[in-house]
């Protein structure tokens, strides 16, 4: 009997000394944060909105290449995301001014695989279309797949697995559907016959069978070149057809989505043309304008067209908000301009007149619209209250496991990493909120790491050679508070503080054009300046290059242990 208990007892003790085992371990490879914080200040937002206006841009920070259409008495949105997961963020309106993210045309892992695409890779312009009750949206999966079409009877979701569509070579496909219920597919793609030049590109058109999503018979070249191909235009992209009073009206972005990015307008009396270019293009740019003028807006193209319940039709397009030349690091941003029609030509924007920050809305606009602020300056928080991630999150690539939680303890985000860093090319325990004003701040309440080897902390991220990493790490009884920086092929640590807090440690990131500043504090204490002041033009899409812009947010990673080197 007493051997018995005995045993019993010492199998106990073994239980016991797993489960603190696991505890620890525990301990050890999670990180925890409870709560994240951004607000934006910008001059430009700061002006008083008079009655029936509203603010451009109407979706602020990285939302790039807008779609639209309209849906009965709403209006549906998607852009671009690029190597970011969940893809193809998917907003409604009822005014086309504010706006509410309901779903992601990809949202479930299965569905795309990012995996060692750079960050401007992945999913490029899509467009969403409506017809008999049926949602539609195509685009390019660059590097990892191609064209596509996705469909769903809600637009909040869930959306079709992506049909591809091989034999389309090209990017920014769209559809068009005629009054008989034809439905055509457009998109870039290089000429006939050999280019001419750096940046010549066509657009073609093709008959699209719904029944067996894909399109049918022969491909027609549309436009080449551009609305002059004797002048050498470049990247004719991003086609979308329109039917109004007998003609076909095709717009196009043209010039790359630079400084001299624009929108063109063609129009034909047949769907297969020819197209006749506008005698006023461009119906939109920026490039003819000073490039000393205050609070300049830049890049502006890509535009989509939509007509509004009063009969007024309406642009949604990406543009910029550069603060020194070409410099901005919120990406480029969807901005909303009315379209006015002069003998069947649209425009919209007379050629040397600048986008306004502030503009007569729609009719019908919503001033008590109940929607989360996307522009303006405002305060957004996360408690990580909810059982499942904000829409507003973002995550590098497709993850391949669950290391993000938001369960396990209750009002905290639990993150699980690995040795994923924002150096490579795989998912890293990274949570990314758009950067959406050149004057802001981010911070966090992180838990200090109970054991070495692991690193918490605020990231700032553009792509794989342009970051910050505000972060926290155990060194013995003691935590280290670190800024590490990567501009360009090399990290380095900018300066390092070793602190006596326990518990939860405050971390902040502030942003004022291009350049940062780095603070910590503990529960109670008031902010220390670890770095003042930093050049942060890296986290510039003008030096960083590609087509997105920086995010901010919770970041975690396992790293050998180097207490004992220190």
């Amino acid at each position: 009997m007493r051997w018995g208990r005995a045993l019993v007892g010492a199998l106990l003790c073994v239980v016991a000394m797993q489960a603190a085992s696991a505890q620890r371990g525990r301990a050890a490879d999670i990180a925890e944060f409870d709560w994240f914080e951004y607000r934006g200040d910008d001059a430009v937002f700061a002006t008083p909105l008079p009655p029936g206006h509203y603010r451009n841009p109407v979706l602020a920070g990285f939302y790039p290449d807008p779609s639209v259409v309209r849906a009965g008495d709403r209006y549906y949105l998607v852009n671009s995301t690029f190597a970011y997961f969940p893809a193809l963020p998917v907003f409604e309106s009822r005014d086309l001014v504010h706006w509410r993210q309901v779903g992601n045309v990809v949202e479930r892992a299965g569905q795309l695989d990012y995996d060692g695409l750079r960050v401007s890779r992945g999913m490029f312009a899509a467009s969403i279309a409506h017809h008999d009750g049926r949602f539609y949206v195509v685009g390019t999966a660059v590097d990892s797949g191609g064209n596509f079409i996705a469909t769903a009877d809600d637009p909040a979701g869930p959306w079709s697995p992506l049909h591809w569509l091989p034999d389309i070579d090209g990017i920014d496909p769209s559809l068009f559907f005629d009054d008989d219920g034809s439905a055509y597919l457009l998109n870039n793609g290089p000429p006939d016959g050999a280019p001419l030049y750096e940046g010549h590109r066509a657009i073609w058109m093709q008959r699209f069978d719904l029944a067996r999503m894909q399109p049918v018979g022969p491909r027609q070249v549309l436009v080449n070149g551009g609305t002059d191909l004797a002048s050498k235009p470049i990247w004719i992209e991003g086609p979308h057809l329109y039917k109004r009073d007998g003609w076909y009206v095709l717009s196009c972005a043209e010039g790359g989505t630079g400084p001299q990015h624009s929108q063109v307008a063609l129009r034909s009396r047949t769907p297969w043309g020819p197209y006749v270019p506008a005698p006023h293009n461009p119906i939109l740019t920026q490039r003819d304008l000073p490039a000393e003028r205050a609070d300049p807006i830049s890049n502006a193209g890509h535009a989509d067209l939509v007509e509004g319940p009063d009969g007024k039709w309406w642009a949604l397009f990406l543009a910029s908000r550069p603060y020194a030349g070409e410099r901005y690091n919120t990406g480029r941003e969807t901005f909303l301009l009315p379209v006015t029609w002069h003998d069947g030509w649209p425009s919209i924007l007379p050629a040397g007149q600048p986008i306004p920050y502030v503009a007569p809305g729609p009719a019908g606009l919503r001033a008590d619209a109940e929607t989360a602020p996307l522009s303006g300056n405002f305060t957004w928080r996360d408690g990580f209250d909810a059982p499942q991630r904000d829409p507003r999150w973002l995550l590098l690539r497709t993850p391949k496991r669950e290391w993000l939680d938001l369960r396990a303890r209750p009002g905290w985000l639990t993150l699980q990493p690995d040795a994923q860093g924002l150096d490579g090319s795989g998912n890293p325990a990274f949570l990314g909120y758009r950067q959406q004003h050149t004057r802001f701040d981010a911070s966090t309440a992180v838990q200090i790491p109970a054991q070495p080897g692991l690193v918490a902390g605020l990231a700032a991220f553009q792509n794989a050679d342009a970051w910050y990493v505000l972060g926290v790490r155990r060194r013995g009884a003691r935590a280290e508070v670190f800024l590490d920086k990567r501009d360009g092929k090399r990290t380095t640590t900018v300066v390092r503080s070793t602190v006596d807090a326990k518990g939860a440690l405050r971390l902040k990131i502030a942003g004022d054009g291009g350049r940062y500043a780095f603070a910590f504090a503990a529960d109670g204490e008031d902010w220390q300046w670890l770095r003042r002041d930093d050049d942060a033009a890296m986290l510039s899409t003008a030096v960083a290059g590609g087509f997105t812009g920086t995010t901010l947010g919770p970041y975690a990673r396992r790293e050998p242990d180097r207490s004992s080197k220190e």
